[in-house]
């Protein structure tokens, strides 16, 4: 007696978590085309792909959902420290980048903020076994400024620019909302057997 009704009473409590979800943040579809690039949701999972052809490139995208969140800087504040109470929210992204022969990738780890791309390491790499430590480069802020800046104009060249990073924070709340809903209607359903 006791177990069924505190299985009532937890089933019931997420039927409104899902109504209210539902009403208060109504489903977009999922876009399946950004500019050049297709979008590969994967329903499930906790990364998206994005993929595209750049002349003799094939271009990769793996992107997470958000991992991380900084203080967003505040325009009001005149001393410059950021205010905890906004928070902006982080996605990091792995750029792969092979040619034509397709066994030699560079690979570009980014993190994309709200507005905003930026490179935190480069990479690269065969198809063949990878080494157990393999020799990663310097961090990216320690390369020259002028090669800092022709590596930002590579990516957006290729898409991975401002404009994406709007695009992937719209569509990750939207994913984040979507996968949520999924897991309580399987958690629903689990609690629901008998």
């Amino acid at each position: 007696m006791r177990k069924s009704a505190f299985e009532g009473t937890i089933l019931r409590q997420i039927r409104q978590q899902i109504q209210f979800d539902l009403q208060s943040y109504p489903t977009k579809q999922p876009i399946i085309k950004f500019d050049s690039f297709t979008v590969d949701g994967r329903p499930g999972e906790r990364c998206i792909r994005l993929n595209r052809q750049y002349e003799d490139e094939d271009i990769k995208v793996e992107v997470t959902m958000f991992d991380g969140a900084a203080p967003a800087p505040s325009a009001n504040a005149s001393d410059g420290v950021p205010n905890s109470d906004d928070m902006q929210l982080h996605i990091t992204l792995i750029v792969s980048i092979s040619k034509e022969e397709r066994n030699r990738f560079l690979e570009i780890v980014c993190s994309a903020w709200p507005d905003s791309i930026e490179i935190n390491r480069l990479l690269t790499h065969t198809n063949k076994k990878m080494l157990a430590e393999p020799y990663a480069g310097p961090e990216f802020k320690d390369l020259d400024d002028e090669l800092q800046d022709s590596l930002y104009d590579f990516l957006e060249v290729r898409g991975i620019d401002d404009k994406l990073a709007i695009f992937l924070h719209d569509y990750m709340k939207n994913k984040d909302k979507t996968e949520f809903r999924g897991w309580m209607e399987r958690v629903k359903s689990f609690i629901e057997r008998k």
